[in-house]
């Protein structure tokens, strides 16, 4: 499916959306640019799936654990460069720990992605328009 969205918060309500379909050791896989949405869109999921989380870019972090039942765990893979930097990352623990994965920059571990997962693509259509399209999920 793919989605226009007109603001930040449109885009924060997509994420809510999708959170409501996500299981645990579900992976949702991010693909675009810098400034595109992502972190919106993850405030958005943490809104359902852990509500008194304050959603921030993991840049710096990597990951940032915000709980919920399950677990919602946000990465940035933006400097990850081998599988010997994604497994410091502790993406494979939180995985087999049946967290609900959002992973930012996920164009630099496509091969670790599983076949399963999420894929949420980005396209900037002006400064404010986003063109959001999410495949492997129903909403």
């Amino acid at each position: 499916m793919t989605v226009v969205t007109h603001s930040e918060s449109e885009t924060g309500e997509l994420g809510a959306r999708l959170a409501a379909c996500c299981t645990a050791g579900t992976v949702v896989a991010f693909f675009g640019g810098l400034g595109m949405g992502k972190t919106a869109f993850v405030r958005g999921m943490a809104s359902v799936l852990s509500p008194d989380a304050h959603v921030s870019s993991p840049t710096f972090a990597l990951v940032n654990n915000y709980g919920g039942k399950p677990p919602l765990v946000h990465f940035d893979m933006y400097r990850v460069t081998g599988w010997e930097d994604l497994d410091t990352t502790g993406y494979y623990d939180y995985q087999d720990q049946g967290a609900i994965l959002a992973v930012e920059w996920s164009e630099n571990i496509e091969t670790a992605l599983p076949p399963d997962a999420v894929r949420v693509t980005f396209c900037r259509l002006s400064e404010t328009e986003r063109e959001i399209t999410i495949e492997g999920a129903t909403l």
